[in-house]
């Protein structure tokens, strides 16, 4: 399956978690593919393997990884990145993707996607690690844009800047994350129009739409947090309709972690993501 499709339909899909697996090889929904996280597929027995096998026999596949940690100044684990190769040739997913960020120090690992500060250091780790896991891999993979909760302040690029550049030294793409735009532009008071305005259309690979929650505090300040447990809102509607009228058409995915709905929920917002298309 090529990245650049042209039916609405195809081009949308949704994320696959556990709950949904028997209603999908049931109803077969009317959906374009669907992407899982890589990590819950790395055992070899169990059920879960034999799911996705099947899932795979009827939808195309996307694998997302949370765990790869390319921000490691200490450099990738080798085990973790065989493992991805080992699902990859399984499955034969047509997008792979990883996020900006690091998860790992000295063998511990973090439970969380920690921001990597955007200098000329962290981009080239960055380099070096997308490479390795590009060459190992023998494929391109998509970096996330990441929802960011706070800023350093040695930071000499700007996050799109930091992005482009990452991106042409090599040689991968974008997975435009816009509901991470939203939720950092309003934390930081960036301009999340301007920032997809900046956006190259074919430095992207993908598209991820997914809802966020609103902390309040005593004092009356606000922090936007990336959940994926609620419905798109509408100001990253009107994002995603801002980068579709810029030119960038590519698979878009409905992204819905936690609190999960029925699937026709889920189905029902991928519906309104082909109309906007």
């Amino acid at each position: 399956m090529s990245t650049h499709l042209s039916n609405n339909e195809e081009l949308v899909g949704v994320g696959l978690r556990h709950p949904h697996f028997s209603y999908v090889l049931e109803n077969k929904p009317r959906v374009g593919w669907f992407e899982v996280h890589s990590e819950n597929f790395f055992q070899k027995g169990g059920p879960s393997p034999a799911f996705l096998k099947e899932i795979r026999e009827h939808y195309p596949l996307s694998l997302h990884g949370v765990g790869l940690s390319l921000g490691s100044a200490e450099g990738l684990n080798l085990s973790h990145l065989e493992k991805i190769k080992q699902l990859i040739d399984c499955t034969s997913p047509f997008l792979v993707s990883e996020h900006l960020s690091w998860s790992t120090v000295s063998s511990v690992f973090l439970p969380d996607l920690l921001p990597v500060p955007y200098t000329e250091e962290a981009l080239n780790i960055l380099s070096r690690n997308i490479d390795q896991a590009q060459t190992a891999l023998g494929r391109e993979i998509f970096i996330e844009n990441p929802s960011s909760y706070m800023e350093y302040k040695d930071s000499t690029y700007t996050e799109i800047d930091f992005l482009k550049t990452l991106c042409k030294k090599t040689g991968t793409k974008l997975l435009l994350d816009i509901n991470n735009i939203f939720v950092s532009a309003s934390n930081h008071g960036w301009d999340a129009t301007a920032y997809i305005k900046e956006i190259p259309s074919e430095l992207v690979g993908e598209i991820h739409l997914a809802g966020h929650a609103m902390t309040t505090f005593e004092d009356g300040s606000h922090l936007r947090v990336d959940t994926h447990a609620s419905h798109v809102c509408d100001e990253v509607w009107d994002l995603f309709s801002q980068a579709v009228g810029q030119g960038i058409r590519v698979p878009t995915l409905i992204e819905w972690d936690s609190d999960l709905p029925d699937f026709e929920t889920l189905h029902n917002e991928a519906k309104k993501a082909e109309a906007y298309l």
